[in-house]
Order: C-alpha cells, then structure tokens, then sequence
C-alpha cells in the first residue's frame, strides 16, 4: 500500500515506496509484476475481462469483497460491465464510461493515491508509450518545500541504452517516465490512420468530459486531483515527443472545456440563489435575524469561492498549456488549441470573450496550415453568429477586418469559402463595419472559378445591390392587373440597371455566364423571368425611366441567352469547379419544366428579336443560340407550325445577308441543325427551307465560277471575289453541322482549287473557304460510308476523293499563306484518321472501303511542315524566327502548335503512317520542348507503344542515333552542319527521359534488349582496328545507351555482357586511354558492380558527359602509383596525342558552361586512386568474372 501523503514522514525514499506503471495501465511493486497486463491484451486495448481492479491484489479482492473494485460479481450498475482497466473503457462508449469512472471515483474516496496511479497510467497509454512510469513519493507535504527537486527534472536521451527519461512531479508524485528512442516514429492512438484514429479522439474527449463531470460536486474541489492532473499535462504536454505533446494537449483542453461546463452551471446556481436570497431578504427586511438568510449567504459564499477555484484551475491549464502549445509545430496541435478556444469564448463569454483572448485568434488565421486558419474563420462564425456577444468584438473586427477580407482569397478553398460565409455574416449583423470598397473586392468574387465561393458572392451581391424591398409594396397598390404588371416590369428593369452597371463598371471579365451562374441560386426568378426580359428590350422604355443603349441592350441579351443555357444544362461551365455533378430528381424535373418554359417563350419572342436586332450581328449571333436548346414536346401542332415558319423566314434573312459574319453563321447553321431534326415538330418547315437556301447557294456558286473561272485561270475582279467569298463561307458554315453531299460540292470546288495551287492567282481566302469546305465533303462521306457504299464502284469512288483530296492538300502545304499550310495540314491529318477509324469499325463481310496509304511524298511534306511550323523556338533558323516574331508569339499561338502537334500525333498513334520511323520528327524534340509539348509527346510515345512495342523502341533507337549522328557531322565539319543540333549532353538527357519512360523492366524486356544490342551493333559494325583509327567513331554513343541499363533484368545484363564482348574480340582494347573509356563505362553499367560504379564509373561519367569541349581537362599528377601500374592520367602528352586524333565532343566556340563544371567535377574526382585499376595488367584488359 502506498503511504497516505498526509501522513509527516521524512525517511529517505525506498524501494518498496517506488511504484512501476507499465503500458498496460497496471500499477506494480517494482520487483513484482504480477499486476502487470499488457501481455494479456492487444495493442488496440481489446475489451478482456479482469479478475481485480489495477491497483488490487488478488488476496486483496478477497478479502474485502464488498470493496469498491471492479471485480466480477458485483451488483447494480457493475454487473453489466466487465471488469476493465481506464484505457480500455475508452473502446466501450459512453455508458459503460459512466460506469467505470463511477466505480473509479468510489476507488477515489477510499485509496486516492491508487486511484491517481491509475488515472496517470491511463494518460501515459493513450500516448502510445510502450515504457514503464515509475512513481515515488515527495518528502515534503508542500510543493513550496521542493524547489531542489524541481530543479532536477530533466528529460534526457540514453544512447547507449536506446531509453529516453523524462522526471516530472505531479504533487505528490514525482514520476520519471521511460521510453524506446524510437517512439518518435511511432504511431500513436491520435495520429493511426484510418477511422480508429478518428474515433479515438472523439472518445478520448468524451472520456475527459465525462470525468470531470462526475467528479464536479466534491472530488475537483479537493486539492489533490486536479493539482495533481495538472501538474501532470503541464509536464507532458512540454515535452519533445510528439505523442505525449499531442494525448497530452488534447486532455488539457477538453478538461479546460469540461471546466467551463462546470463553472456555467455554478453561474447558474448561483443566479438562482441569488434571486431567493433576495427574495428571502425582502420578506425578513423588519427582522434581525434569520437563519434561512444566513444559511443562503453561506451557500453563495460557497458557490462563489467554487467558482473562483474552477477559474484559477483554468487559468493555470491556461496559461501552462495553450500559451505553450498553440504555437507548437505539430498542426494538429495548433489547430485543436485553436478550435478549443473558440468554444470556450462562445460557451463562458464573461471570462474568455475578451481582447487579451481573442488576440490568438487573430494571429492564428495567419497560420500557413490551411486547417488552423479553417478552424479560426469556423469559430468566429459562431461568434458572430451570436447577437448577444457582437458588442465585445468591436475591436477585434477593426483590427482584423483587413485579414478577413484578405482570406477569401485563400489558396485553400474551403478556408475562402468559409471566410466568405463570415463576412456575409458580419455584413448581415454589423453593417457599418465592412465600406463599399470592401463590398466591391468582395462582389468580384461572382466571377470566381470556384462555384461555391461564386454563389455566395452571388448572394451577397444580389441582398445589397439586386433586390429592391422598397418596392414590394409598389405592386398591390395599382388599380387592377394592368398596373400590377407595369410595376412588376419596372422593378425589374430597376434591378437589371443594378445588374448592367455592377457588370460594366467591373471589368473583369467577359463572359456573362459565369456572372449569371454566380447568381442563380439567389436570383433565380429574375434571370428567369424571360417574359419580362423579352418585354424591357422589345418595348420602348417607361417615361419615367431612361432607355437602355446599345451596349446595355447587348449585355441584357447575353444576361437572356446565358440564363437559357443554365436552365437547360445546368451549372455545367468550362473553368468553373465545385458544382453540383449529379442533380436529384426534383432537380431534373425543374429543368424539364424550364426547357418547355423558354421553348414556348422564345419560339414566338426569338423572330421580334431578331427584327429589332437586325444589322447587329454580336447581338443577332447570340441570340441563334437559343433555339439549340428548344425541346419539341411541349407546343401542340398548329401552334408549333405558325411560330417555326415565322422565326425560319427570319433565320432565312439573317443568313442569306451578304455581310454576314462567320460568327452568325455558324450559329445559324447549328439553329437550322436543331430545327431539322427529324423527331421535332418544326422538321416538316425547317428542312425545305435549308434545303433551298443551300440549292440557291450553288446555283448562285455556279454562276459566279463560271464568270471568274475560265481556261484553267482565275479572272475574278474584287466585287465578284467578294460574292463568292461569302457564298463559299455560307456553305462552309452549314457543311460544318449539315451533309450536303447531295449536292457534289466536292466536284463543283476541286478545279477552283486545283487551279489556286498550281496556276495561283487565287485569294488565300478563297483557298481558305474551299480547302474547309472539301475538307467537310470528304469527312461527311467517310462518315455515312456505312450506309452508302453498297457497291465496289462506291468504294473507288470514295478512294479517289480521298486521293484528290491529299494531294490538293499537299499542294497548299507550300503555299505562301500561313492559314492555308495550317489548314490544309489539319484537313489531312484529320481524314486520314477519319479514314482509319473507318476501316476499323467496317464489317469484313460487306463491301468494305478500299484503303488509301500517303504517299512517301506526303509523309515528307508533313514532317517538314511540322519542324517549320511547331518546333521551332530561339536556336531555330533565321527564316522561322521572322514567321514566328510576324505572328507573334502568345497564348494562342502557343494552342495553334500544340493543336497541330496534335493532328500529327493522332496518324501516329492509328497507325495512318505504317512506318514508325514517322514518330522520329516528333520524338527527338522531346526534351528541348518538354514544357510546350511534353504532355502530347509522352501520350503518343506510350499509345504507339501499346500497338507495336519493338517497332516504338526502334523509333526511340532511331531518333538517338539520328541526333548523335547529327552531332558528330557538326563536330567534323567545324560547326558547320545542320541548324538546331542538340549537344551531347541533351541526347545523353533525351536517352534518360526515354529509359524513363519504361515501367516494369519485365514488361519490357524485349524492347530494352534490342535497344542494347542494336545500339552496341551501331558502334562497332563495320570498324577496322588501324593506327589511324584507334577505337570506332561512334564509341561515346554507349555512354548514351547506358541510360537505359537499369531496365535490364539481370539475365538480360549477363547476356549482353558476353554479346559486347563478343564484338570487341577483335580489337585491341586500351582501357587506360581516354578513348576507351566509353567502353569500360558502359561495362560497369552492365556489370553494376560497386567498385566499377565507384571507380572506373565516376571516371568515365565525368569524362563523357562533356559537350564539345576542345581538350580534356587536366587530372592532377599525386596519384596513388601501384606495382607495375602506370595510371593514364600522368603521361598527359600521351593522352593529349591520343585524344586529338578522335572525334571528341568538341566546337571551336570553345568549352560550354556545361563543360566547365563537369570539367571541375572530373578533377576533383580524378585526385583520388583507383582501386578498380588493379584488375588491369599493363594494356590488355581482363576479363574479370563478377
């Protein structure tokens, strides 16, 4: 039994006064550890049944069986819990908590110092701590009385025995906890992922809770359990390892929050005491005395001398807690602290809701975890929630207003949300605080990416700026329905001016959508309200208001299209995230009912709007979306008849205006699309009345080629151009969504062509339009093949017209005009893919089509235009850099390279270019435009892969070969040689991003090998050992092909280990010279042995990854010498007459800033002996089998 601490005692401290607490929560003799039970349950702690309490013996339960202890048998409450320890109830919830702390408390009230063991055992293993806590008692009765001892607690490492101690004093304990080194790295029961970790630290809180709250009415009043408590988290959660800070912190705040519930409710108490204290007062005002009285005045003092113990107890978990931990480098630590606060400033206002408080707050939203500025904004959304405590935080908003405002810009998204909530909030509660500047930072947010911040935005600019309540009454106070309706109208302009002026006055952006996206949650009925809106721009303006110009009508009329587009799909937007995915029911019905809405409005409001509009094309093009989102089930027949005839005459008229824009048209051509579908009621008007706007079309076509087209020439004056241009850009447009192949343009347009290209005197706009529209000719035919190729005949046909077609196109690839090369490279990349899928998807069975090849001619020119157009860059020619600077460079024509880039890639992947060989073009630029390109070329290089993996590997082999061959042409004819030659170093780079590029080296194994063997027959195929030619040419190149070793397999590596030795049989192999040393490399990325990695590797490695230096760097002379040896590096004359009879990297530009450093890394590296050259005798190498 430990010694009653009250008991005066000054003996020194002995053994059996020293208790060891181990993880298992048991408290034991120091030499006896019978008690200890955690072997007997999991590290999880397991529900396990207990014969005896923690701290009591077998005999002990014996022979006291009415005792408090949770042993079986007990009655009541007792007997539907099993006997557990304080650490495992935490795994049984909240009921059975109750229990075993109740039982835990009556423990308490007989043996306190027991008790306490057990409470600081189970603080000490829901750290994790897989150590032993051994607790002693203080001499001294006072913590006053023990400043020597508290001046020794230190926490300290033993590395030898791999322990660390930690000696603290929890009155009147002083424990010294001992634990492995490496619990640091350890998970504990706070941080374990999955759910467990979740769960415990919400039980672990209730845990805290419920403790405290049973023990409020005479245990926390004691003295002992609450110092002692204290004491202990103070010390624990100061310390280094993160577990005991982190169990610790949390237990500290939760009983600083189970504290605040207890101090609320002896608030309440004493309120109610105080209301019968003065009740009582007054009824015994003309007595002297009265006991009742007395005794009320001594319960207040009582209350009131509780309460202020529960606030110091407070102030010091406080003030040796938070203080410490809220700034602690663990996040989560940070943001528990903060998180804890804000429900203590919320729940006890009088003592926590103060400025000296909400200061941390505030420092705390600057926190670069996004989860504690998250925390932070939550909190003070429930203060500012609250009418009541908004006086006290006056001065905490005027001093941090800026940073609220500022944190709608978080990187974080749900910390901008969330501040954008509070600000709404503030606004709503505090209106003098936020300005007008600050409402309009906070209203440009409508056009914000994400959908939830722009919806708030949306909502807060639609309650300051949108929503007029002043003229709610306005409407019922008109004389009849008439009036009602006037005023309903002018409210609405009202409010569209509010919505105008906010859009032009921001000038952020250009796209209404995303404004009328913003405000559809809020501002639903006015954007919806199409009736009204149709009404302001067709009607002339009120008297008593002023009408709307033309760059306002124009602003309605996208406001009126863009809410016609969210009704109908939804807040779907390119750019915008965070919205909805998949709508409800209710959703879909909503949208249902809006899509007849808007089809039954606009089918009889669209034909006024574009008579009043006409001439406006910005505004007539938008208004032609609107009829692709008409649905035909909602309009009975006659009604639907009527309506369709008058708004296609006015399509009709809109179209067939010669100046019309190519904007307008395709809008109309997509119209006319929608309008002729054949399970709509309007395709019985709407197909006749397309059909002979395209038959006049023609005729008028026909006409005007044979004025301007005569004998093979061109003759065309300006106007008749002009003519023609806009009748071929009206059949250009409808090609586009429409097949017209009954009218054979196709052969009414290729000698128009044919002559532009081959006689000229053609406009390229001309060329543009007919390329464009033969283009939509032949991709309309491969596309209904299936149904129209019903004889061999078809099938030659289709061949032939896709042959004129390549080959007008590879004509235009040497036109002077930029835009005619562009599209007459993507008309042929893109039928050839079309043709392609055709012959993939064709059933063998029927008359298939017949298959069409490019030409070799073709291929070149293809290939040639992608160098001139796509790849080209600073160190391009002359000639690209003044095509580049004339069209200026920017984001678009960044796009216009990628998307022809692209076109190419597509015939690479389907396989349109039989030979792989193509892809080289394209693979070899993979490094040097890897920020423009990387992503396209990488998708090709694996697609191709899928189909044919040796032929993408020799691809790979080829492009390699291609640069280095390339690079030592350059280096032989003085700098000479073809522009844009990559040096050694980005082939070496190149080689690496390539080796990258294959996954599992199983996989593929076949294709790693043949790059190996045929890289080594690359280099010495066809080489003659002479004076002359010491080594073959080409030997650096196996310092390229070496990136690609580590995807051998080990079999693999012994293979081609005796294939390169093989083909160096016949050679005379000077490992010592400098020439060599590609070789000895590449072996030692063979053999991957660490003595060649570190030796010979390191050598060659430096000495190889130079570019084009002229001689190789010197090697200082204080080298280890071994018997017989004679390193290469000191008999530098002969290295110097040796190297200048090989082809180095080298230019006479000099060395490059590449070759400079590497320069300095080989000598360093070269001061050092190599111990690998001992395997060496004199010149001839030896095999040595590793």
């Amino acid at each position: 039994m430990i010694p009653d601490p009250s008991t005066p005692t000054s003996r020194p401290l002995k053994q059996n006064e020293n208790y060891a607490i181990h993880s298992a929560g048991a408290v034991s003799h120091s030499g006896d550890e019978s008690g200890n039970e955690n072997r007997r349950k999991s590290a999880r702690g397991k529900k396990r049944p207990r014969m005896c309490s923690e701290n009591t013996t077998q005999a002990r339960g014996k022979a006291s069986p009415g005792s408090p202890g949770r042993a079986g048998g007990g009655g009541g409450r007792r007997g539907r819990v099993q006997a557990v320890s304080l650490f495992e109830v935490v795994t049984m919830g909240r009921d059975a908590m109750q229990t075993v702390i109740g039982d835990w408390i009556e423990t308490y009230a007989m043996d306190r110092d027991s008790a306490l063991l057990d409470l600081i055992s189970f603080f000490i293993q829901c750290s994790g701590c897989k150590g032993v806590v051994t607790a002693e008692m203080c001499q001294s009765n006072r913590v006053q009385d023990c400043g020597d001892i508290l001046s020794k607690m230190v926490e300290k490492v033993d590395e030898e025995s791999g322990l660390q101690y930690k000696k603290f004093m929890a009155f009147p304990w002083i424990l010294t906890v001992t634990w492995p080194m490496d619990m640091d790295c350890a998970e504990y029961p706070l941080i374990q992922s999955g759910p467990y970790g979740r769960w415990f630290h919400s039980e672990f809180g209730d845990f805290v809770s419920v403790l405290v709250s049973q023990c409020q009415h005479r245990v926390v009043f004691d003295g002992y359990l609450m110092n002692a408590l204290v004491s202990l988290l103070t010390e624990l959660s100061d310390s280094c390892v993160r577990a005991f800070r982190h169990t610790c912190t949390l237990a500290a705040v939760k009983i600083l929050s189970a504290l605040v519930a207890v101090a609320l409710s002896l608030s309440t108490v004493m309120e109610n005491s105080q209301k019968l204290h003065g009740v009582e007062r007054r009824k015994t005002s003309g007595r002297q005395g009265s006991p009742r009285l007395d005794r009320m005045k001594k319960k207040l003092a009582e209350l009131q001398e509780k309460r202020l113990e529960i606030e110091s107890i407070m102030d010091t978990i406080f003030k040796g807690v938070f203080l410490k931990r809220y700034r602690d480098v663990l996040p989560e630590i940070r943001s528990m602290c903060t998180e804890e606060l804000c429900s203590w400033m919320k729940l006890y206002s009088t003592a926590f809701l103060t400025d000296s408080y909400l200061k941390y707050i505030g420092w705390m939203m600057h926190d670069k975890i996004p989860e504690v500025r998250l925390k932070c904004v939550l909190g003070l959304q429930g203060l500012y929630g609250d009418p009541l405590l908004l006086t006290k935080l006056d001065l905490f908003t005027s001093r941090f207003k800026d940073r609220l405002i500022s944190m709608t810009l978080d990187r974080d998204n749900e910390v901008a949300l969330q501040a954008m909530k509070l600000l709404i909030l503030i606004s709503k509660s505090c209106e003098e605080v936020l300005e007008e500047g600050d409402y309009q930072q906070l209203y440009r947010f409508v056009f914000s990416s994400q959908r939830p911040l722009a919806a708030l935005a949306g909502e807060l600019l639609y309650s300051r700026l949108l929503n007029a309540p002043g003229s709610e009454g306005q409407e019922g106070a008109g004389e009849g329905e008439a009036r009602g309706q006037d005023v309903h109208t002018e409210r609405t302009l009202v409010r569209l001016r509010a919505l105008l002026t906010f859009y032009m006055q921001s000038e952020l952006h250009k796209h209404v959508v995303y404004l009328v996206d913003g405000l559809w949650d809020c501002a639903g009925d006015l954007l919806k309200d199409w009736p009204t809106l149709t009404h302001v721009l067709l009607q002339e303006a009120p008297p008593q208001c002023t009408a709307l110009t033309e760059a306002e009508q124009a602003v309605v009329v996208e406001v009126l299209v863009a809410s016609v587009r969210q009704a109908a799909e939804g807040p779907s937007l390119v750019g915008r995230s965070g919205g909805k995915k998949v709508s409800n029911a209710k959703e879909r019905k909503s949208q249902s009912d809006d899509c007849a809405k808007l089809t039954q409005q606009f089918l009889t409001a669209l034909p006024k709007l574009l008579s009043k509009f006409a001439g406006r094309w910005d505004t007539i093009a938008s208004l032609m979306k609107i009829p692709q989102f008409f649905v035909p089930e909602c309009l009975t027949a006659e009604n639907t008849q009527a309506a369709s005839e008058e708004l296609i005459r006015e399509m009709g008229a809109v179209v067939d205006h010669p100046s019309g824009p190519p904007a307008v048209l395709e809008a109309v051509s997509r119209a006319y699309l929608r309008l002729c579908g054949e399970d709509t009621a309007w395709h019985p008007a709407a197909r006749p009345a397309r059909d002979a706007l395209v038959q006049r079309w023609k005729d008028r076509l026909i006409s005007q080629l044979g004025v301007g087209l005569k004998e093979d020439t061109f003759c065309a004056d300006n106007d008749q151009t002009g003519e023609m241009l806009s009748t071929l850009r009206k059949l250009r447009a409808f090609y586009n969504c429409h097949d017209l192949s009954q009218w054979d343009l196709f052969e009414l347009l290729s000698p128009l062509l044919s002559v532009g290209c081959l006689q000229g005197g053609v406009p390229s706009e001309v060329i543009l339009e007919v390329l464009q529209c033969l283009f939509h000719a032949v991709l309309w035919n491969l596309h209904t093949s299936g149904r129209t190729l019903s004889s061999r005949d078809k099938a030659v046909a289709q061949r032939q017209q896709l042959s004129a077609f390549c080959e007008n196109s590879y004509r235009c690839l040497s036109h002077a005009d930029a835009a005619v090369k562009e599209q007459a490279f993507l008309g042929v990349c893109d039928v050839l893919a079309a043709h392609s899928y055709q012959l993939n998807v064709w059933d063998p069975a029927s008359c298939g089509p017949l298959l069409y090849t490019p030409g070799p001619r073709l291929q070149r020119a293809l290939q040639a235009f992608l160098l001139e157009q796509v790849f080209v860059g600073p160190d391009s020619d002359a000639h690209s850099r003044v095509c580049l600077a004339s069209e200026g460079e920017g984001q678009q024509g960044h796009q216009k390279r990628r998307t022809l880039l692209a076109a190419y890639c597509k015939l690479l992947v389907h396989g349109v270019l039989l030979e792989m060989s193509n892809a080289s073009v394209v693979f070899t630029h993979y490094t040097k435009y890897y920020n423009d390109f990387g992503d396209i070329i990488k998708e090709t290089l694996y697609r191709t892969r899928q189909t044919d993996k040796i032929g993408s590997a020799r691809t790979l082999l080829l492009c390699l070969q291609e640069l280095y061959v390339l690079l030592k042409q350059e280096q032989r004819g003085g700098g000479g040689g073809p522009p844009g030659v990559q040096t050694f170093t980005n082939i070496k780079e190149l080689a690496r991003r390539f080796a990258l590029t294959f996954g599992d080296p199983a996989k593929f194994r076949e294709s790693v090998t043949m790059i190996h063997r045929s890289g080594i027959e690359f280099v010495f195929s066809g080489f003659v050992q002479s004076p002359d030619a010491a080594c073959p040419p080409y030997l650096t190149y196996l310092t390229i092909l070496s990136e690609f070793s580590s995807k051998l397999l080990k079999p693999d590596k012994k293979t081609l280990f005796c294939f390169l030795q093989r083909q160096t049989a016949d050679h005379v192999v000077h490992s010592r010279e400098d020439c060599w040393q590609p070789l000895v490399y590449y072996r030692a990325s063979l053999l991957a042995t660490a003595a060649a990695a570190g030796g010979e590797g390191e050598d060659v490695a430096s000495y190889v990854s130079t570019d084009r230096r002229p001689h190789p760097p010197s090697r200082s002379p204080n080298v280890n010498k071994q018997q017989g040896q004679v390193s290469p590096v000191d008999s530098r004359s002969n290295r110097a007459s040796v190297s200048s009879s090989l082809p180095e990297d080298r230019s006479e530009a000099g060395p490059s800033p590449v070759a400079t450093e590497t320069q300095r890394t080989a000598a360093t590296v070269m001061e050092e002996p190599h111990h690998v050259m001992s395997k060496e005798t004199g010149d001839e190498l030896v095999e040595v089998d590793l």
